[in-house]
Formats: C-alpha cells, sequence, structure tokens
C-alpha cells in the first residue's frame, strides 16, 4: 500500500513538474533599463544581445513581466506626431518594443517610454513572436 502511494505521488509530481515545464516561454526578452539592453532568449539560450533606447528623463518605461498584447507590421504613433513604429510589438497599452530610425540615441534613454530598436532588430524579434506565438513570449524590464 505505501509502496503504490509513493509511487502514485511520485507520478503525479513528475506530471506537475512537466506541466510547469511546458509553461516557461519559448521566447523571453529581457530588457536592462540601466545597460539599455535587451536580451532575447530562445528556449533558454541568449541568441541576441541589442542596445535599446527606452525612456528619458519626464517619461516612464513600465517595469513588470508582460506578455505581448498586439503587434503591428507598421504603426504610426497618433500621441507622438505620427512618428513612425516599424515592427511593433505592444506589451502593455501603448508601449512596444519597436524599430527606430534615431539610431544614433541607441544605447541611451530617448524615448517617450516605448523600447526602440535598429529597426532590422526589430523585425528579428518581431519574427520570433509572431512564429512562437504571444503565449509563448515573455517581455521582461527590470532596472
Amino acid at each position: 500500500m505505501k509502496k503504490t502511494m509513493l509511487m502514485a505521488v511520485a507520478a503525479a509530481s513528475m506530471l506537475f513538474a512537466s506541466s510547469l515545464a511546458g509553461r516557461a516561454a519559448a521566447l523571453v526578452a529581457n530588457i536592462d533599463l540601466s545597460t539599455q539592453t535587451m536580451t532575447v532568449s530562445h528556449y533558454g539560450q541568449v541568441v541576441y544581445r541589442w542596445k535599446v533606447s527606452t525612456a528619458r528623463r519626464g517619461y516612464v518605461t513600465p517595469r513588470g513581466n508582460y506578455r505581448p498584447i498586439r503587434t503591428e507590421r507598421m504603426w504610426y504613433s497618433r500621441k507622438y506626431e505620427m512618428s513612425p513604429m516599424p515592427y511593433s510589438v505592444f506589451f502593455r497599452g501603448g508601449y512596444a518594443i519597436h524599430g527606430t530610425n534615431a539610431v544614433r540615441r541607441l544605447g541611451t534613454p530617448a524615448s517617450h517610454g516605448c523600447v526602440r530598436l535598429l529597426t532590422a532588430n526589430a523585425a528579428t524579434f518581431y519574427s520570433m513572436v509572431k512564429q512562437v506565438g504571444f503565449g509563448n513570449t515573455r517581455i521582461v524590464v527590470t532596472e
């Protein structure tokens, strides 16, 4: 009886552990505000590390753990003079990871709160999100 119970508990814990492993995000974008970098991991392996620009003085890039909520191949900011936002991956309201043509500012805080990337890098990230899906993507913004 004890042996049967132990085997049942062991089997249940293995099933629980495998279900948790299945929940791990296939794609993770870690945005470090202090270093102005975005590190992209695919199934736990770092595949890219890019310079970004996040919120400049007077603005905020929201910190936290998010999933994408929408993507737009080309978006224009209605709030900021129709500024182009190619390959946008929105993660909280109007905040997105997107390409920019202000490449000289990458690596320094320069945005109104979005995470700006070199447009080619934004296209790569956008494609990866589309491939793995919103539910398998995590966006983590830390100080």
